[in-house]
């Protein structure tokens, strides 16, 4: 039969799915049920999470790779983790260097190469709270590589995109041929319901299974990064490889209306999150669809945004000092929003005192959770990949700043400013669960409309991701999608906000969420703006 898998001419519903035994909610069905198999074969949580995360990087390649970064929290046994696994810049890169290429670091090739913490960051998770061993839960994974499977409708989409924009840059940056050796095994991008195989990146997988990440940080694939970069001008270094550790954090959080809501802390910029419900919490909210509500949201988050450019770095830069207390405190909140009015305001940072993207859920009948996020920033990434194992490689570096002094200025050694964020729920200690919408700077606000969605207006959680959404992008201007109130866009223009109407919904962030009710059942929902999916037992 002949159909447009992009045409979909009548409304349609998902409705919530329980489960009592556990449940996986991913982009990818075949992600989720590489998740759910793991859980059925003993494995807990956090083993599925991995399962998940590495099978992601296989159906979802135009979202996330192997050679990307991870963060998670993680409630495990009644208790709240972080884990950044995020990674540094080479020890050879220097902000001079760059400059004298432009005033921007290229997101193609290989200048925005930070170390890859994904595999580091599957490692760490299992051999702290696993069940399995990483053999095991990788396995999932080299399978769908190994024997194919059929490319998603939205990933194709993708797969199209980012083919369009590399063969634009192709000439300019060479190393872009191997994208296209890669992921156009017929010179051209893959159509929705086309199967991909990729047997370099199953070697890979269960390389790094097999080893525990350490072919990957300290040997085989270590070397094969190595003269990779070299041979591409490339910074990065097997030294630099080999010093990459995971970092288990503490995660912030805020107490918004008797629920908490934790991020974790910078170089991410959940941070954003917590102060932009800071600053809603000071504001009258009137219903979910008034105006006066998508204005006080909207104000909230520039205001928050805008403190979190000013002063976001990444902690391990002795030159920097995130007051992360101050920007925290009800106290700041109260002074930001002290300047709203019923217009809208041209944001700047408060003054403090001196001193592609993939997320999922998972949950199982012990009750442990993850919130789980993992990205090679844009797309694909570079649009480099190392040849013979299948590694995208990220190019999250672009997030550096090359302004002398900047929190986020680039040096050898830093991490980057991070979009990708996961977000979790509790409630007078106990877990509600987690949730996360994934779209490059767009997160924090989705994080956000979520939030007061299910806390103030008390729409379940699909509602709450199928809610009309909207992004702030910089000064006074905010891009609503097509099926944002026509009724309240216009409102908005008459209190000063430039609206910008969004012809897709592909770019507006993609979400989950998995709550546990107080009878232990999960409660989950998926994005309708992708091709979201729930595995339940």
């Amino acid at each position: 039969m002949k159909f447009d898998p992009y045409m979909y001419r009548y409304p349609s519903r998902r409705n919530l799915v329980y489960g009592k035994n556990g449940m996986v909610a991913s982009g990818s069905p075949l992600a989720s049920q590489a998740g759910l198999d793991i859980l059925k074969k003993g494995g807990n949580a956090i083993d599925a999470a991995v399962a998940t995360a590495a099978a992601l990087t296989v159906v979802e390649p135009s979202g996330n790779g192997i050679g990307g970064d991870n963060f998670a929290i993680i409630w495990y046994e009644g208790e709240i983790y972080g884990l950044n696994s995020s990674g540094f810049a080479p020890e050879k890169i220097s902000r001079e260097a760059l400059l004298e290429k432009g005033d921007l670091i290229s997101l193609f090739g290989l200048d925005s190469l930070t170390v890859p913490g994904a595999p580091g960051g599957w490692a760490a998770l299992s051999e702290r709270f696993g069940n399995l061993p990483l053999s095991e839960t990788m396995e999932p994974a080299a399978v769908l590589a190994e024997d194919g499977f059929p490319v998603a409708a939205n990933v194709a989409a993708l797969w199209k995109r980012y083919y369009n924009i590399y063969e634009a840059q192709l000439e300019r940056y060479p190393v872009l041929k191997t994208w296209f050796d890669t992921y156009c095994p017929n010179g051209r991008p893959l159509d929705a319901g086309e199967v991909f195989k990729s047997p370099a990146h199953a070697k890979t997988l269960r390389a790094i299974g097999e080893t525990n990440a350490e072919t990957f940080y300290k040997g085989e694939i270590a070397d094969a990064i190595d003269a990779f970069s070299r041979e591409n001008d490339g910074y990065l270094r097997k030294e630099d490889l080999e010093k990459f550790e995971p970092e288990w954090v503490t995660p912030l959080s805020t107490n918004y209306k008797g629920y908490d809501v934790w991020e974790l802390p910078p170089n991410g910029i959940g941070i954003i999150v917590l102060m932009a419900l800071n600053n809603l919490e000071q504001m009258d909210l009137q219903g979910k669809d008034d105006v006066e509500t998508y204005h006080a949201q909207i104000e909230a988050l520039k205001l928050a945004f805008e403190d979190g450019d000013a002063y976001i770095g990444d902690p391990s830069d002795k030159e920097i000092e995130v007051d992360i207390e101050t920007l925290l405190s009800k106290e700041w909140a109260k002074k930001r929003t002290a300047q709203v009015t019923d217009q809208a305001l041209e944001p700047k940072p408060g003054e403090l005192p001196a001193s592609g993207t993939v997320y999922f859920s998972v949950a199982d009948k012990e009750g442990n959770m993850v919130s789980f996020i993992q990205s090679c920033y844009t797309g694909f990434g570079s649009g480099s990949v190392v040849p013979g194992y299948g590694i995208s490689l990220h190019n999250r570096g672009n997030q550096f700043s090359l302004e002398e002094g900047h929190p986020n200025e680039i040096k050898p050694g830093k991490r980057p400013y991070h979009t990708i964020i996961p977000g979790f729920i509790t409630k007078d200690e106990e877990a509600v669960g987690p949730f996360g919408v994934m779209g490059g700077p767009l997160q924090p606000q989705a994080h956000m409309q979520v939030v007061s969605s299910m806390v103030d207006f008390h729409l379940n959680p699909q509602e709450a991701l199928d809610a009309p959404r909207w992004q702030w992008t910089s000064g006074k201007t905010v891009q609503v999608e097509p099926s944002f109130p026509f009724y309240i866009a216009e409102s908005l223009k008459r209190r000063g906000h430039d609206i910008q109407l969004l012809n897709e919904t592909i770019m507006i962030g993609r979400g989950q969420i998995i709550l546990k009710q107080a009878d232990g059942v999960y409660v989950g929902a998926t994005e309708g703006r992708t091709d979201g999916y729930i595995s339940v037992w």
